[in-house]
């Protein structure tokens, strides 16, 4: 499994989205695939239509529930109690895949015995479902043909993401569902080329392809490919210590590229308090946001259709992306400022195109050393694709296959998010994405149709709590967490069960990153995004609506 967990921890799907809609079983879960990854879960509404098996976990009823045969709903933060339950049935009940495992894993026992924890009788306390549903998602798991496991956000904005991604991984084993068409583990990545991004190296560990800095062999070939003599061996840092170095001295200068980390960061004041810390903020980007306005200098950069290069997608597809349309005004490809920052630093690296650039990754990256400019001129090609005459990898892990030996068990144990409900703050927020808009808005917000649509965030509250706090739908009330307030309009929805409040980090106006919780998992510091402790408050400027605009009194 070392393979499969580099793979995993990278983001990158084992199988292909082409795949998809042959699924006999799709196991989707902490995805709200249909808002998220809308052409993704198009593809999951064919399977349904040609018979596959659709079955959902997820705290709330998104829009892909209407497509599900089954429809789970966990509590929000026990997905690992949860998976531990239905192993435990799975291996109970002899559904677990025997002759896979024999042959091509290790740590069975270890898994076995740490299962042995979570009867269904006990998980149910933590994950809110009853025995009797545990047993049922464990049966139609157990015994289906082949099963896919997709998974966003969800699973991975935790403080136990990585816990909750090596239990994922775990189940699929357990079944053998690794290594076959129309199976394995489906991270959906959320955001454009960010798999790309991971590809070339911006993770703080890793070279091209995921080649670990701590390796001094390939420390040594990218010194002599970039005529150095030598690289350092120090691993870089991650983000939430880069923020706390802000206050306290330790970093003075922040370059953030395509990042508007006032709207994406945790904890928003500590955000900003942070980057006022700075004695340098650069900030490059194609419009102006909520970071730049912190920035010492702006660098305008070029969006998609400006600019030449490659994106890779959530399937490890590595595309060619050209330019349409000429920038405006100063506006360059990233590639371009960052050279000609470079060079006049004293540094000439020597590129004069995206395609020189590619080149030299290829060369560098064995997982990619087969794909040339010319060879996707039409059609992308996915990694692994080691050479010329490669086809490109549709799915991984081929004949079991597996490029450290054995996949590998990882047990993991069940622990709660940081927060949880209190008497001061009752209820649980989890954060998301709505379909019409992106990210922190820099881009959809500047678009009057999606604007016409979704012009404003809403808090989805239960029918039940808004019943009990006298809460109308539409009517503006007070998110409160330990980290800041925030005004925001109710969306009083059976979207959320009772307990549970839901809201996305699009609008400035109303931004659930002032409430959430910068707290992080402690291998990738992803922050716990999904589950912070919250309470209501009526909001004390009444308003009420009139001809279709809002009048204060």
């Amino acid at each position: 499994m070392a393979g499969l967990a580099a793979t995993l921890g990278a983001g990158a799907m084992s199988n292909s989205i082409g795949e998809i809609e042959n699924c006999p079983v799709l196991f989707v879960i902490g995805s709200n695939t249909t808002e998220t990854h809308p052409v993704i879960a198009s593809c999951m509404k064919r399977a349904v239509r040609k018979g596959g098996q659709l079955i959902v976990a997820d705290p709330r009823k998104i829009a892909l529930t209407r497509w599900a045969a089954r429809h789970f709903q966990p509590k929000v933060g026990s997905d690992i109690a949860l998976l531990n339950s239905v192993m435990y049935e799975i291996i109970r009940n002899g559904w677990h895949n025997k002759d896979f495992i024999e042959n091509y894993t290790e740590g069975f026992e270890e898994l076995r015995k740490a299962v042995e924890d979570y009867p269904p009788e006990l998980a149910s306390k933590i994950c809110g479902l009853a025995p009797e549903e545990i047993t049922e998602l464990a049966r139609i798991l157990g015994t289906a043909e082949r099963v896919a496991l997709f998974y966003t956000l969800g699973i991975t904005e935790h403080v136990t993401g990585t816990d909750n991604v090596k239990t994922c991984a775990n189940l699929q084993i357990l079944l053998g569902n690794i290594g076959k068409e129309s199976a394995g583990v489906n991270p959906l990545r959320g955001q454009n080329n960010v798999q790309g991004a991971c590809d070339m190296g911006v993770l703080p560990d890793v070279f091209t392809g995921y080649q670990k800095s701590a390796n001094p062999e390939v420390r040594k070939k990218f010194a002599k490919a970039w005529n150095m003599d030598s690289l350092t061996d120090t691993e870089g840092t991650k983000i939430p210590a880069m923020f706390d170095g802000m206050v306290h001295g330790d970093v003075r200068a922040l370059y953030l590229a395509g990042e508007n980390v006032v709207m994406s960061e945790p904890n928003q004041e500590h955000t900003i308090n942070s980057l006022k810390h700075l004695d340098l903020l650069i900030v490059q980007d194609i419009f102006p946001n909520e970071t730049t306005e912190y920035a010492h200098v702006v660098l305008p950069a070029t969006c998609f259709a400006e600019a030449d290069g490659t994106f890779t997608n959530t399937e490890r597809r590595v595309q060619r992306v050209r330019k349409a349309v000429e920038p405006p005004g100063q506006a360059r490809e990233d590639w371009w400022i960052v050279n000609g920052i470079a060079k006049r630093m004293g540094r000439d690296m020597g590129y004069t195109s995206s395609e020189q650039i590619w080149e030299e990754i290829r060369q560098l990256t064995p997982s990619m050393g087969g794909i040339t400019y010319g060879r996707i001129e039409r059609q992308g090609l996915q990694w692994p694709c080691p050479d010329s005459s490669h086809a490109g990898t549709c799915f991984l892990y081929c004949d079991n296959v597996f490029p450290c030996g054995k996949a590998q068990f990882r047990p993991a144990q069940w622990r709660p998010a940081v927060e949880t409900p209190d008497a001061e703050y009752p209820f649980v927020l989890t954060t998301g994405r709505r379909l019409w808009h992106y990210h922190t808005g820099t881009q959809t917000r500047r678009s009057a149709g999606f604007e016409d649509i979704f012009p404003e965030e809403l808090i989805e509250v239960s029918p039940q709590d808004a019943e009990r706090l006298k809460i109308d739908n539409g009517e503006f009330i007070m998110a409160v967490s330990r980290r800041g307030r925030v005004r925001v309009k109710a969306w009083v929805t059976d979207r959320v069960p009772q307990g549970l409040c839901f809201m996305s980090f699009h609008f400035h106006e109303a931004c659930s990153n002032v409430l959430a919780n910068n707290v992080f998992d402690p291998v990738t510091a992803t922050a716990e995004y999904k589950a912070c402790a919250i309470r209501l408050e009526k909001d004390k400027i009444k308003t009420q609506r009139h001809g279709g605009t809002e009048k204060k009194w």
